[in-house]
């Protein structure tokens, strides 16, 4: 089946089309919900709630976009609500711990993806949720802010921040 067809059985219940829909895009959401939250057993959970909401929505996708960057943002929602009910999208002394500096190093975009993910994922909660955010994503600071609860300077200075322990991390490796 093609990918409107998929959508359109999905609309229906149509449970092999939901299935084939799932085959196509677990892994990609496992990277999504992997880059959030870093540990497996938490992501699978996420992945597994991320595509209940998406079948109990799919029938607001409008065609509007592609529908995996509509998936995307759902799934990125879905991990949201689930780090601000266990309040670790925020803490003061993540942001008390790490130095601001204002070097600017090209190291990062010369990194392999695979390593950069890794050291994405040993960020503190809140320094690689704005990071995901913003560099990846592609949201501005402004809905950052709206999405976390956070001000934009907040936003901006994590996400400064997050760059910061990045560059630091892979300076270290020399």
């Amino acid at each position: 089946m093609n990918e409107r067809e998929l959508i359109a059985g999905c609309v229906k219940g149509d449970i092999s089309a939901q299935r084939q829909l799932y085959e196509r895009y677990a892994d990609r959401m496992m990277g999504v919900c992997m880059r959030y939250v870093g540990d497996r057993d938490t992501a699978s959970d996420l992945l597994h709630d991320g595509f209940i909401r998406l079948f109990e929505k799919i029938g607001s996708y409008k065609g509007d976009g592609s529908f995996e960057g509509w998936m995307r943002k759902l799934f990125v929602n879905t991990i949201l609500e689930h780090m601000r009910k266990k309040r670790k999208i925020y803490d003061n002394k993540q942001i008390e711990d790490t130095a601001l500096t204002t070097e600017d190093y090209t190291i990062i975009e010369k990194m392999a993806a695979d390593e950069l993910m890794k050291k994405i994922m040993s960020l503190p909660d809140g320094f690689r949720s704005v990071f995901n955010l913003h560099a990846i994503e592609g949201y501005s600071h402004r809905d950052i802010a709206m999405l976390l609860n956070i001000s934009e300077s907040t936003s901006r200075s994590q996400y400064t921040r997050a760059r910061n322990c990045l560059q630091e991390m892979i300076k270290g490796e020399k």
